[in-house]
């Protein structure tokens, strides 16, 4: 989410950056519309549920969005679940965490994301399937302007929460310690955070990260593994409190269309999934960091389509030579370019915060952000028609994936040019 390239480094006053605008409370005035994460645009109402299995951090933690039936009863689900998260965020910004925890909670606690809470799922045919891998510094929530979107379009997504300490937070889920009287407690769980590691003094950040993509693209494979178990019938056992009914997920998924897509590291880990698990037929790696990929996949171990969609203002050299290495000499593997976007159009930060503070913390681009994400959803979607053989009308949308378009180039901005003598 939060990556930058080495020697910009982080605006450790990000905070500040979220909207003096944006709404206080649910329902409170015009500005809350205004600054509002974006429904989707697609013909299908979106519910969103999550799903935690086993009480140790080796089990699957996701959010899933979906095709659902229209929820009039049910409340928006909310952005940020727990100030734990506000805490990770503070520790991956070098913040202190009382002060991170209040300026989070005043600007964006009440901030929904809108999608219904635990509504009914959609009957009536089957969807493909949407893996979704977070960034650097984020956690499954905060891409939910793209979930929705999939979702709204037709497809289950399942977006991942990762347990390799790259989350700014996350936890699990375990029995509650004897020394707790029952009576004080509505639960026999409680949950046990696991906030992001920085680099130790001496460490190679290359060596972390490698060792921490291959364990996300084990959780990718996981969650995938997971999803089909439910789509077959099969009981799984949801460790937190919901009512939706996971088995009206029998037979909803079409298990011949099933794509990985991320974000930044979640970048880095589309790729190594697609490396890892032949039944992912595609991958779509948005503003990808390719620090962590091993140096074993440029050697003809990524087989499926895959669609680079980059930001303008984020990418150097060296990252597009490595997606190019990744990419050279085969059709199926596509770039482009989105005009006046930086890394952070992707992530949901970039709706919550206002115009002239979101441009200066580089929440915002040149580049409206609803515009921004319209263009890398739509050139998604006709990626994944054409790859997934989907009968839609995405291909409204193929000249978006030749870089063809307002606001849309083909390939890079970068300058690849061998570097002159000093």
């Amino acid at each position: 989410m939060l990556r930058l390239p080495p020697g910009r480094g982080w605006l450790r006053a990000v905070i500040p950056g979220l909207s003096l605008k944006a709404p206080m409370e649910k329902g409170s005035s015009s500005t809350e519309k205004f600054y509002r994460i974006p429904e989707g645009k697609g013909p299908h109402s979106v519910g969103c549920t999550d799903l935690m299995t086993e009480n140790a951090a080796e089990g699957s933690f996701l959010r899933l969005y979906y095709p659902s039936c229209n929820a009039t009863d049910k409340e928006e689900a909310r952005w940020i679940p727990d100030k734990e998260y506000y805490q990770g965020l503070s520790d991956f910004l070098n913040m202190y965490r009382i002060v991170g925890e209040r300026l989070f909670q005043y600007y964006v606690g009440s901030v929904t994301c809108p999608a219904k809470s635990n509504a009914a799922f959609k009957l009536g045919e089957k969807y493909p399937l949407l893996i979704f891998s977070h960034g650097l510094g984020a956690f499954r929530t905060i891409y939910s302007a793209i979930c929705i979107e999939m979702a709204s379009q037709g497809f289950i997504v399942a977006a991942v929460e990762h347990r390799d300490e790259s989350a700014s937070a996350t936890y699990y889920c375990k029995k509650r310690s004897i020394s707790v009287p029952e009576e004080e407690t509505t639960s026999h769980m409680e949950k046990e955070w696991i906030y992001y590691r920085k680099l130790r003094t001496g460490e190679e950040e290359r060596c972390l990260r490698h060792k921490q993509v291959q364990q996300r693209a084990q959780e990718c494979i996981k969650a995938l593994n997971l999803i089909l178990k439910i789509n077959s019938g099969e009981e799984v056992t949801n460790v937190l409190n919901s009512n939706f009914d996971w088995n009206s997920l029998k037979d909803s998924v079409d298990t011949s269309r099933i794509a990985v897509m991320g974000h930044s590291f979640g970048g880095a880990t589309v790729i190594e999934s697609l490396s890892k698990e032949i039944r992912f037929r595609c991958g779509i790696a948005l503003d990808a960091w390719m620090l962590p990929v091993g140096d074993d996949i440029y050697q003809n171990s990524v087989q499926q389509p895959l669609l680079f969609i980059n930001s303008e203002k984020f990418q150097w050299a060296d990252n597009i030579l490595k997606m190019k290495q990744l990419s050279s000499n085969d059709t199926n593997k596509k770039m482009i370019t989105i005009k006046g976007t930086v890394h952070q159009s992707f992530p949901d930060f970039t709706f919550v915060s206002g115009e002239i503070i979101g441009r200066f913390f580089k929440l915002k681009g040149e580049i409206d952000p609803n515009e921004a994400i319209d263009i890398s959803n739509h050139a998604s979607l006709a990626f994944l028609q054409k790859h997934l053989s989907l009968k839609k009308d995405f291909d409204k949308w193929d000249s978006l994936v030749d870089g063809i378009g307002p606001n849309v180039i083909p390939g890079t901005n970068i300058d690849l040019s061998p570097a002159g003598p000093e």
